[in-house]
């Protein structure tokens, strides 16, 4: 049988730039060569696309972009050439792509803007498509739909930069702490939790760093719990994860070093506990147009209710990250995981 050519883009205009690196660079790693033609597609920090044919480990380290190394590529939007154009000094040549898999987290990745291009194209996609990638980007609107499917969400109230009082009146009434963070961004960025008044104007001023609207949201008591999804119409579970904290809340450095907290997969669950949380992510992933795959995080509070905190539409993607665990720990490896979400891009489309 002919190789299915997947092109896995890494690196992105994001402030989680660093971070795709790291999950694309496993990715790469674990897709069988005897079965895909793999193109790594990175793109820079200032938004320029490049062919890469060097090796692979200078993916991580980020001493990839070299001139000898890097061939300036564009996604065509004629779906006659299915793929990329390779901008080279004596001509364009076309490089035709089956698969697209965006490793890409954040802005200008994993918000609907590449998944638009590809859709353009024609190119098969795995993962979410346009308008789930734009929604679950969405803190506030990826509430408002997952509450019209009946699952909890946080008390919240959105601002913009001339809200400040309105901020301010809703922290007083809801009851310190409070999270404030950036309506679309990952990973974390720009998130404060705020224990009291005094805190709360350079909290704001963090989160506007990442986005034009910011987010004010209740604490929920307990615990987060994650739940990784795949499928479209027939869908499989991982093991539910659970993030132990020692204090404060799961911030960039805990999510990428766990100096201090812990993740426990299975999670310290009962069976009952367990399977709600699952169903609670299947409703997620159904009510935000969800396929492919993604992760879904909730809140497990004392009374064993679940709230529901928010859907990484591409989670991140080392050996060692949630997604990829809790899927091993119900009994797939990457590598079949890596197959399973490329399969179901080729039916897909």
């Amino acid at each position: 049988m002919k190789k299915l050519t997947v092109a896995v883009f890494f690196g992105g205009c994001s402030s989680e730039y660093s971070v795709s690196l790291e999950s694309a660079s496993a990715v790469l790693r674990n897709l069988d060569p005897e079965k895909y033609q793999i193109v790594p597609v990175g793109i820079t920090k200032d938004g320029d696309w490049f062919y890469y044919i060097g090796e692979w480990d200078r993916i991580a380290s980020d001493t990839w972009y070299r001139e000898t190394d890097c061939i300036p590529a564009v996604i065509s939007q004629s779906r006659s050439d299915h793929g990329l154009l390779l901008l080279q000094e004596d001509g364009v040549r076309k490089l035709p792509v089956d698969v697209a898999f965006p490793v890409l987290h954040g802005k200008n990745g994993e918000d609907g803007t590449v998944q638009g291009v590809l859709a353009l194209a024609g190119i098969a996609l795995a993962g979410c498509g346009v308008l789930a990638s734009a929604v679950c980007m969405d803190k506030d609107r990826a509430h408002r739909l997952a509450a019209a499917a009946g699952v909890r969400v946080p008390q919240a109230v959105v601002v913009t930069r001339q809200d400040e009082e309105r901020a301010r009146q809703f922290a007083d009434a809801i009851g310190y702490p409070v999270f404030v963070k950036p309506v679309k961004a990952g990973s974390s960025y720009g998130i404060s939790k705020v224990t009291g008044p005094q805190q709360l104007h350079n909290a704001l001023a963090l989160a506007f760093q990442y986005d034009q609207e910011v987010i004010l949201e209740e604490t929920v008591p307990g615990f987060e719990v994650g739940c990784a999804v795949l499928g479209d119409e027939q869908l499989l579970t991982g093991e539910v994860d659970e993030i132990e904290l020692s204090g404060g809340f799961f911030d960039f450095t805990e999510k990428y070093t766990l100096k201090t907290s812990a993740i426990h997969v299975p999670a310290r669950l009962t069976p009952k506990q367990a399977q709600a949380v699952k169903q609670t992510a299947v409703t997620v992933y159904r009510a935000l147009g969800c396929s492919g795959f993604a992760r879904v995080d909730s809140f497990l509070t004392p009374d064993g209710e679940i709230v529901f905190n928010e859907v990484n539409t591409i989670p991140g993607f080392t050996e060692h990250s949630r997604y990829p665990g809790m899927m091993r720990a119900a009994g797939y490896s990457f590598g079949e995981v890596l197959e399973r979400i490329i399969r179901l891009a080729v039916e897909h489309l």
